[in-house]
């Protein structure tokens, strides 16, 4: 007895002190600054004329965002993908299927805030994550290469896809309705599909050059989202956001958002074996399809919904991002303690 405690004493301290050192490491600058965003926004919101050239300057940073990411999509990422059509369509109809359903369920739940409700079944409406979904994949030791077309064709898709589902299942609430839908379709195409397009067609022309600037696009790919939510947050806060969204508020979309990823997770994992996957494979639907991505989110939510509203809208978005990043870290760790040797 002696032995094992003397032998189990020293251990658990470098256990406890590596485990808080992984999710201390979750936290990443990026996170930080978004809160930090928060922050400020909530002390210190632009009125007046400085909100007009925040908001000016978050729409300018969406049109370069999506400009960047159409630029750095390869046309043979997406030739290559379609040759594991049946991992990508499942990948997809979690994405946009089973996601909405549970959105559209949890909407009509009677403790949830009507406006906090519709920032959950925004979220479940939005695409897939690429950086992360990729990075977890690979933790796990998965199909990393399937994982980069699942993720970027949900990326792809969700530019049309969510905006639509957006004005099917959301309707009135989405800026422009009632009346002023074109206006509504037109800054979707002009802020979001017509800069990725262009940058697209660009690629052989500039893709060398953003492929060696990576700190420039991630600068400005992390930039526009930090503009956008000092902009959406600080309109709401003129707008009374912390005097209408309360505590018990907040833990009820913690829960549902917890409650939500584990239901599909759980999913995920039923679809993939009764599809026949392979290990590889489930790995990669497991982690593309239960991604919800934050850097599509922000600049969607300004684009799609009045400024008032866009900062509760993305409260739900934010919550559900730093959820699913700090739980799948632990899974992918597990599939790759747990990976067969020739994985």
């Amino acid at each position: 007895m002696t032995g094992e405690t003397s032998a189990g004493t020293p251990g658990a301290p470098r256990y406890t002190a590596r485990m808080f050192r992984r999710l201390i490491a979750l936290f990443e600058p990026f996170i930080l600054m978004l809160i930090g965003t928060v922050i400020l926004a909530s002390l210190l919101p632009a009125r007046g004329i400085a909100a007009q050239v925040v908001g000016v300057a978050a729409q300018v940073g969406i049109v370069a965002l999506f400009f960047l990411h159409g630029a750095k999509l390869s046309r043979q990422a997406i030739i290559d993908g379609a040759r594991h059509w049946r991992l990508h369509l499942t990948v997809l109809a979690v994405t946009f299927v089973l996601f909405p359903l549970l959105g559209l369920a949890m909407r009509q739940l009677p403790l949830v805030d009507p406006m906090l409700a519709t920032g959950l079944l925004f979220l479940t409406l939005l695409p897939s994550t690429v950086q992360s979904s990729i990075a977890f994949t690979a933790i796990a030791r998965g199909n990393v290469a399937a994982a980069v077309c699942s993720a970027s064709f949900s990326n792809l898709l969700g530019i049309v896809a969510t905006p639509l589902l957006v004005a099917l299942t959301i309707g009135g609430t989405v800026k422009g309705a009632n009346g002023g839908s074109v206006a509504a379709v037109e800054a979707i195409l002009l802020q979001l599909l017509l800069p990725f397009v262009v940058g697209h067609l660009l690629r052989p022309l500039i893709g060398g050059f953003v492929a060696r600037q990576k700190r420039l696009v991630t600068t400005v790919d992390r930039g526009s989202i930090l503009l956008v939510v000092y902009s959406a947050f600080g309109a709401a806060v003129v707008e009374g956001l912390w005097s209408r969204v309360s505590g018990a508020d907040l833990a009820i979309v913690v829960v549902l958002s917890c409650v939500l990823l584990t239901l599909v997770l759980i999913a995920t994992s039923l679809i993939g074996r009764a599809a026949g996957f392979t290990r590889a494979d489930r790995i990669v639907l497991l982690f593309c399809g239960s991604k919800k991505s934050l850097a599509s989110g922000v600049p969607m939510a300004g684009v799609l919904f009045p400024a008032a509203s866009v900062g509760v809208i993305l409260l739900p978005v934010m919550i559900f991002h730093q959820i699913q990043l700090i739980a799948c870290a632990f899974i992918a760790r597990r599939f790759a303690d747990t990976a067969p040797a020739d994985a």
